[in-house]
């Protein structure tokens, strides 16, 4: 890692920033993501069924605002500036969140900062993968060191979520994420560098262009969005589960989270690194084939030790999704590298909206268990769209 951060013997202070900044979001991510369900179950004190409709409007205004925003960063504009503007909305969401507790104002004011800030992770990697092709260097790697930064994130942010909500409450969380994201536009402002647009070709055809038109990129979105709405049912309901159905510490969902960042590192590095010998097709088929094997391996074992063991097939299933999943939309979209990363973001807020309608109906009419039945079957379809899509 180090090695590819440096040009000659000097360490390259822009990498590095890329780098730092990727890594302050993710932790700042990692407090609030984690917790939300108990956040909305427990102190805003709403039923199952309410909380997976946040995630659902959460997830719906945020495909809206993030289309529009990745359409004109791809124009016009200083995409460093769109990224500073997420920011603030981010730090004025960890407020809101520290110091209210009233569902309607938190599914409307909070969904409408949430939706803006969301847009800041994408805009960070269109504005790496711009500056490395400006530079000259090797794209799938650093895109892959830096997306590994956002699992270093989730191995510390998911434990130290758990640990300051339940001992000190969730204001005291929520303030320590807006703190993180402060610090994170201040590097944005001072370090990032700002890239010119490269003019797209007269002759790149339109479908190119927009992508959806190709068969290829909408199958892939809709495996995206398969895979992330098992992953997403899973991070809602596997604090509840833990807890009400299997009768496990609470604090052992941190630890289930944190586990599975810890390994999506070494598999996101390996999987940037062989990926040019192996192609993105089979990188991604051996990824959710891991995760059918994860989300089976859910409805079979419950002990801890199981639990903990399992994260292996978890962290290959996410570690190589994020980071090739994201690459593969951009190849497939050439010169469009803002929409095309909002289209695999997108991916997962549609896999979010989905998750949260299935998840809260699921747990409040047949229980936590037939939420993994449903994810395992989706699992299982998304493996089979992943294989079709071509290889590039």
């Amino acid at each position: 890692m180090i090695w590819f951060l440096t040009k000659g013997r000097r360490l390259n202070p822009v990498y590095a920033a890329f780098m730092i900044v990727a890594f302050m979001m993710g932790i700042a991510g990692a407090l609030q993501a984690p917790t939300l369900s108990l956040f909305l179950s427990r102190e805003v004190e709403v039923r199952p069924f309410w909380v997976g409709l946040f995630y659902t409007v959460n997830a719906i205004a945020g495909i809206l605002v993030s289309l529009a925003l990745a359409k004109r960063s791809d124009n016009q504009g200083d995409r460093r500036k769109l990224i500073m503007v997420c920011c603030m909305m981010a730090v004025a969401n960890c407020v809101l969140f520290a110091f209210n507790r009233h569902y309607l104002t938190l599914i409307t004011v909070g969904v409408m900062f949430a939706s803006i800030a969301n847009t800041a992770m994408p805009q960070i990697f269109a504005l790496a993968r711009e500056y490395a092709d400006n530079s000259a260097r090797e794209v799938v790697m650093f895109s892959s060191i830096m997306r590994a930064q956002l699992s270093l994130a989730w191995v510390i942010g998911p434990p130290l979520s758990f640990m300051l909500a339940l001992n000190y409450g969730f204001t005291t969380m929520f303030l320590i994420a807006a703190g993180i994201f402060v610090i994170s536009l201040a590097l944005i402002f001072f370090a990032l560098p700002s890239v010119a647009r490269i003019e797209q070709p007269a002759d790149v055809a339109l479908t190119q262009v927009s992508g959806w038109k190709d068969k290829n990129v909408r199958m892939l979105f809709i495996a995206s969005m398969l895979m992330w709405t098992c992953n997403t049912m899973y991070i809602i309901d596997m604090p509840l589960w833990v807890s009400s159905d299997l009768g496990l510490p609470e604090s052992l969902a941190g630890l289930l989270m944190g586990t599975a960042a810890g390994l999506e590192i070494p598999a996101m590095i390996l999987a940037g690194y062989y990926v040019k010998r192996f192609g993105k097709r089979r990188m991604m088929v051996i990824a959710v084939a891991a995760g059918v094997l994860f989300y089976v391996g859910l409805i079979l074992f419950h002990s801890r030790t199981a639990l903990l063991l399992l994260q292996l097939f978890n962290a290959v299933f996410i570690g190589i999704v994020a980071g090739i999943g994201m690459l593969w939309f951009q190849d497939l979209m050439p010169g469009r590298p803002g929409s095309a990363t909002t289209l695999f973001t997108n991916s997962i807020s549609t896999g979010v909206i989905l998750a949260g309608v299935l998840q809260g109906a699921l747990a409040e009419s047949f229980g936590h268990h037939s939420v993994y039945w449903l994810i395992a079957g989706l699992s299982v379809l998304a493996l089979i769209l992943t294989s079709r899509v071509k290889n590039i």
